[in-house]
């Protein structure tokens, strides 16, 4: 819960492929701090995820700044506003 504590004291946005993230930002019931998670088919190399970042980057930020959690998958992008709460 520490990465979570700090990254919203700082307005961070958390990125990652491990999954288990958004499960526990989820438990937090907060939103805050945001979280981008990549699936296993995208490009792990990090030129193609700031590319795949930047190309979608007016869909994202605003969601981002409000707080939420974005999958981002091979063919979309899935957006779910934090926070989440059992039955949304």
């Amino acid at each position: 819960m520490e990465i979570f504590q700090r990254a919203a004291q700082e307005e961070r946005v958390l990125v990652s492929a491990d999954t288990d993230f958004g499960a526990l930002l989820a438990q937090w019931g907060t939103s805050k701090p945001s979280i981008i998670l990549w699936r296993k088919s995208v490009g792990r190399r990090p030129e193609d995820q700031i590319r795949i970042l930047l190309a979608n980057f007016s869909i994202l930020s605003e969601a981002l700044e409000a707080g939420c959690v974005a999958v981002i998958e091979e063919t979309r992008i899935r957006i779910r506003k934090l926070p989440i709460f059992e039955g949304q």
